[in-house]
Formats: C-alpha cells, sequence, structure tokens
C-alpha cells in the first residue's frame, strides 16, 4: 500500500484495511503544508499515520519539494523523525 496523492481533494491518502487515513495540504511553490492529518478510527494506534506521514515524506523528497507541518500530529512526526529534518521549511 502506498500513499497518493488526491489533487481534486488536496490531500494525501493512505488507505489500509478498506480505512483512509490523509493528510490535507496547501501547496505554494515547491512547499506543501500540511494543516490537517486524520486516520479513520479502526486505523488509529496500529501507525498508519505514521506510515502516511513517510509516504508524504518520500513524495516531497522525490520532488524536491518542502513541508511545512502545521497540524500537531505533523510537527511531532517531524520532531520522532530527525533524519526527515532536511524537509522541514
Amino acid at each position: 500500500m502506498s500513499v497518493v496523492e488526491n489533487q481534486a481533494r488536496s490531500r494525501f491518502e493512505l488507505e489500509e484495511n478498506g480505512e483512509l487515513a490523509f493528510a490535507t495540504y496547501r501547496r505554494s511553490g515547491n512547499v506543501f503544508t500540511i494543516p490537517h492529518v486524520e486516520a479513520a478510527v479502526a486505523l488509529r494506534g496500529k501507525g498508519t499515520a505514521g506510515r502516511l506521514m513517510e509516504g508524504i515524506a518520500a513524495i516531497a523528497r522525490e520532488r524536491g519539494y518542502k513541508i511545512r507541518p502545521t497540524c500537531p500530529y505533523a510537527v511531532a512526526w517531524f520532531r520522532r523523525h530527525p533524519e526527515q529534518q532536511d524537509l522541514v521549511e
């Protein structure tokens, strides 16, 4: 399972076990601002949101983009993953 960008809804999505986790974004130039991360109740506590963030980081890295996390979860995720700090704007 991989993270996909749903441009029509301005969000990244990860489906696991028929349930959805997503992160909304606003893009300005080469910066994704992440204001909200949410996982379906059935996915909470199972690492799905973390896998979603890993996928978002991989997409940003592949495209040469930066990420501005404003959602408390996204901010905390980047704090826990110092190896991804070079992506943070």
